[in-house]
């Protein structure tokens, strides 16, 4: 009988082990998954931020881990002192309640020690903001324009092609294997090791150009340009959503970019440049005969 209930206690024991071990394989099997097939985006149960894909990505994760540190130690001295409370002053241990109404040194601390943590939390976000703002020196740029409800994008230093990048109908998707709603016609093409600086407005309402891999959230406004940059750190399909409402198709705004080596992307322009040729001529054309 003792030993059936000690085995059954070991059990419950080992139960949150197990549970810790489980959550743990699954995080980085997701993204061990993620960097094998070379693709970013939400995956089903998926825990934690997808893995990072440029330097700015990998400095918002480690302020990230820095924050969860501090909030972790934050929330467990909260914690002990409401335990501390709940024990100490119980009523049948404490039945006559204390009339102390001030306590210098405690008064200085819980007014000094929160000012403390703001500061060490203020310097890392003021460098990491200062560092996300613009691109020192970029080797390249894209400009992108928000529409109801797809992107255009031009590079302006390659002959300032351009093209229009719709989602993939979702039948479309699924028939190819494709992620629905992310999936689009004309993904934008980077080349990796670049600094691309990234030029975002908009003709209509407001947008939002947000690439979670890249760390890159900027708003696509009305006769505004801002400012971002990226750098893909290595090859690879990432994809992105308008995450501002910009109306009834906002769900149906989704961003993809590819990561090349910088002679595959050489490549991809001289093609990009022959394909989206004819569509701008068609464009013209069809300009022309709508004046008339």
């Amino acid at each position: 009988m003792g030993r059936g209930r000690g085995s059954g206690m070991v059990a419950i024991a080992r139960a949150p082990l197990a549970l810790v071990l489980t959550l743990a394989g699954a995080y980085f099997g997701q993204i061990s998954a993620a960097l094998a097939d070379n693709v970013e985006q939400p995956r089903p149960w998926q825990m934690m931020l997808q893995p990072a894909a440029s330097p700015v990505r990998e400095h918002i994760d480690a302020l990230h881990n820095e924050l969860l540190v501090i909030i972790t130690l934050i929330t467990v001295f909260v914690l002990g002192l409401l335990l501390y409370v709940i024990v100490r002053f119980d009523a049948k241990r404490h039945p006559v309640p204390s009339r102390r109404t001030h306590n210098t040194l405690l008064e200085v601390l819980w007014s000094t020690v929160p000012v403390f943590i703001l500061f060490i939390i203020a310097v890392p976000s003021f460098k990491l903001m200062f560092y996300m703002d613009h691109a020192q020196h970029a080797d390249m740029t894209l400009k992108v324009t928000g529409h109801q409800w797809y992107w255009s994008y031009e590079y302006p230093d390659q002959g300032n092609l351009s093209f229009d990048s719709n989602m993939m109908p979702e039948e479309q998707a699924v028939k190819e294997g494709k992620p629905r709603l992310l999936e689009v016609d004309n993904p934008v093409v980077l080349p990796v090791g670049t600094v691309v600086r990234i030029l975002v407005s908009g003709t209509d309402v407001l947008h939002s150009w947000f690439m979670p891999s890249m760390g890159v959230q900027e708003y696509a406004v009305i006769g505004r340009t801002n400012e971002s940059w990226l750098e893909i750190n290595r090859e690879g399909t990432f994809y992105g959503q308008c995450n501002q409402i910009c109306g009834v198709n906002h769900p149906f705004m989704p961003i993809e970019i590819k990561g090349v080596s910088k002679d595959d992307f050489a490549k991809w322009i001289v093609d990009a440049k022959k394909k989206f040729a004819h569509d701008d001529d068609a464009k013209l054309r069809l300009a022309a005969s709508a004046a008339h």
